[in-house]
C-alpha cells in the first residue's frame, strides 16, 4: 500500500498543449519524456457497492503491461488528491484475488453476493506523455499530460489534464510547480478524478 499524492490540473482549451516551449520545465527533466497508451476498465456492482464503500477497482493496460489497482476515495481539495493505493502487475486481464485480499477491498471480496455482481462500469482511453522531473532539492515529481476520453455506455467525456504525482520529497514543492504551470498555461485545479467523471456518466 502507498499513499498517492498528486495534483490534478484541467486544461482549459481543446487544442493540445505544446510543452516544448517551457524552457524552465524542460530544465527540470531527470530523463527523456516518453509516451504511453493507457486503457482502463473500472468495476462496480449495479447498486455501486464499491463506490459506497469508498474504494475503486480497475484493470489497466499500459501498452503491453497489465495492472490491477485499488484506490480509496481519500480526499481532494484545490486540485490535491491524497488517497491510499494498491497497484500490482498482473499477467493479464483477470483479477489477482490474493492481491485484492490484501487491500481495503477485502471485506467486499469476502461477500459473495457483492463480488459476484462485480461488472465493468466505464472505461478510460487516453494517451499520456510522462515527464520525470527532479527539482534542485532532490524532490522527484512525475508529470503526466493526458489526452483522451472516458466512456460509459453511449456517453463520453474528454480527458485533457495534467497530473503531478509526488514520488519523493515535499508535497509543497509539487504545489509550487503547479502554480508555475498555471501561470504559463491555460490550466485550473481540478478535484474530479477520472473515476469521478466515469461515475458521473454511468
Amino acid at each position: 500500500m502507498s499513499l498517492e499524492q498528486e495534483i490534478k490540473l484541467r486544461v482549459m482549451q481543446e487544442a493540445e498543449l505544446d510543452l516544448s516551449g517551457l524552457v524552465w520545465l524542460n530544465d527540470l527533466l531527470e530523463s527523456t519524456p516518453y509516451p504511453q497508451h493507457l486503457l482502463s476498465t473500472y468495476f462496480d456492482t449495479p447498486d455501486r457497492a464499491l463506490m459506497e464503500f469508498g474504494v475503486g477497482l480497475r484493470l489497466r493496460q499500459v501498452d503491453q503491461q497489465w495492472l490491477q489497482t485499488v484506490k480509496c476515495s481519500g480526499q481532494a481539495s484545490d486540485g490535491l488528491h491524497q488517497r491510499k493505493e494498491w497497484e500490482h502487475e498482473i499477467a493479464g486481464p483477470e483479477f489477482d484475488l490474493a492481491r485484492l485480499a490484501e487491500t481495503d477491498l477485502a471485506p467486499l471480496l469476502e461477500n459473495k453476493a457483492v463480488w459476484d455482481a462485480i461488472a465493468p462500469v466505464f472505461t478510460t482511453d487516453f494517451s499520456r506523455l510522462v515527464l520525470p522531473l527532479r527539482l534542485d532539492d532532490g524532490t522527484q515529481i512525475e508529470m503526466a499530460y493526458d489526452v483522451g476520453k472516458v466512456h460509459a455506455g453511449n456517453r463520453e467525456q474528454a480527458i485533457h489534464e495534467i497530473e503531478l504525482e509526488l514520488k519523493k520529497g515535499d508535497i509543497k514543492k509539487c504545489q509550487q510547480l503547479a502554480e508555475s504551470l498555471k501561470r504559463a498555461l491555460p490550466l485550473e485545479y481540478s478535484d474530479m478524478s477520472k473515476a469521478g467523471i466515469g461515475y458521473s456518466l454511468s
